[in-house]
């Protein structure tokens, strides 16, 4: 009887797939060697971006003030590897004395800040940190004294109430006429990518490509048992157990030959949870990793085999043929100098002159999810994003091209969505994605070797 039972609980570890062994991704640094990249990328981007990006502002002192976990979002994207948040109220400075000469970086604290920030406050001489940071200002006198708040970019507008007021009633009247918004500075700073983050970004994109591949094969689902919370659920742990982190939870839905409708609402959130996955299914994933700051956000489909079924059916494979070419669409359109809201309505009007009805709501990223730069449309904000969608594209910039081809397929007598979501660079000259894009749909089970 006890066999019996054993085989019986063999049976089902492989119906569940519980027995397959994972596909093997991509190298994945220690944490040790995490800590030594961000900190090298820290420090490049301090040497040779922040000058540039305070002289193209015109901004020569840049302030920046957190409470311990009340970060500044830019703040914390400063901090070294070993630093996970402020401690205690945090305070840097960031002076530029002109065109070649190195820019100064200090912390107004009793410790440096990591090796890159050198302690510049010295509480025998001044108690009071405010008095500390003030005696900084008056002995380089700048110009312009940049602080983040920004009505457009919550990214940038992270100097609370409390420390803007505490930080003028110190200021001298005649500094604080020099105070300026740092929005642009703040966005630059978020939105540009180095050389040392691009030679990265790609492997960071193809784990994160190598994991949805993984979750959307029969290693995962089993038609007829799994839902897509299981899906889902496998996602996040699976991210955990290869000791990566994730800026959002995953979503796993389906589009089926029923009378249900997937209007956007549905996309977004109101879809329903824990449908078991079925064979003529057509699956969707949205997906995103965080690994050495850096963040992805891709959306991908699959397409589950009907018994006797080789390929995705005709239909399908045109549709996601559509959603190819929305993408070329709107990334043939890339120019610096145009803002997110003309690129949105240039491709919506080339897509209507192809026949296509496109959505698209496409937006920067790196260091953040969601991240500072042209917003390309919202779901709902199709004629354009005021604020956000006014800002220009600039060269060495990241950005998730996501949108959305409906397209009827007549033999489901309804209308799917192909919601498509690639991480890409663009140069200033052209753009590329990063790890490439899904230019076909995977089938669950895939194509075996050999095997007609």
């Amino acid at each position: 009887m006890l066999h019996r039972y054993c085989l019986l609980f063999l049976l089902l570890l492989i119906l569940t797939g519980a027995t397959a062994q994972p596909l093997s991704p991509s190298a994945i640094l220690t944490e040790r060697e995490r800590a030594r990249v961000v900190d090298e990328i820290l420090e490049d981007r301090f040497t040779n971006l922040l000058p540039q990006l305070m002289r193209r502002e015109g901004i020569d002192l840049w302030v920046l003030i957190s409470r311990e976990y009340n970060e500044d979002p830019v703040l914390k994207t400063m901090l070294p590897s070993t630093w996970l948040s402020a401690r205690r109220r945090t305070i840097l400075v960031f002076y530029d004395s002109g065109e070649g000469k190195e820019l100064e970086k200090l912390a107004i604290a009793r410790y440096d800040v990591g090796n890159l920030l050198k302690g510049a406050w010295d509480i025998d001489v001044r108690p009071n940190q405010w008095e500390a940071l003030v005696k900084i200002i008056q002995d380089r006198k700048p110009k312009k004294i940049g602080l983040n708040f920004s009505k457009n970019y919550a990214h940038a507008d992270g100097l609370t109430f409390t420390e803007h007021s505490e930080f003028l009633e110190k200021l001298p009247v005649e500094y604080q006429k020099r105070v300026v918004p740092a929005e642009r500075l703040a966005v630059g700073w978020l939105e540009t990518r180095t050389e040392k983050e691009m030679a990265v970004y790609p492997l960071i994109c193809r784990l994160s490509h190598q994991i949805i591949q993984e979750g959307f094969s029969e290693q995962v689902i089993q038609p007829g048992v799994t839902t897509t919370d299981d899906v889902v659920w496998w996602f996040r742990q699976r991210i955990t157990d290869l000791g990566l982190e994730t800026w959002f939870h995953p979503t796993v839905d389906v589009q089926r030959a029923d009378k249900q409708e997937f209007e956007h609402l549905r996309t977004f959130s109101k879809r329903p949870t824990g449908q078991v996955i079925m064979p003529g299914d057509l699956l969707h994933v949205d997906f995103g990793i965080t690994y050495l700051r850096l963040n992805t956000d891709q959306q991908q489909h699959a397409y589950v085999l009907r018994p006797g079924e080789t390929e995705v059916p005709e239909a399908i494979r045109k549709a996601f043929q559509q959603g190819n070419r929305l993408q070329d669409i709107l990334t043939e359109r890339y120019k610096a100098g145009k803002t997110g809201n003309q690129l949105l309505l240039e491709a919506l009007e080339q897509a209507k002159k192809e026949g296509i009805k496109g959505t698209i709501y496409t937006h920067p990223i790196g260091v953040h999810g969601h991240a500072a730069g042209p917003t390309i449309g919202l779901w709902d904000q199709q004629q354009g994003v005021p604020g956000s969608g006014d800002y220009p594209l600039l060269p060495n910039t990241a950005y998730s091209i996501e949108l959305n081809a409906a397209v009827e397929i007549s033999e489901w007598k309804k209308t799917v969505r192909i919601m498509l979501e690639e991480d890409g660079f663009f140069d200033g000259q052209r753009f590329r994605y990063i790890d490439g894009r899904q230019t076909d749909v995977y089938t669950i089970p895939r194509k075996l070797p050999y095997v007609k």
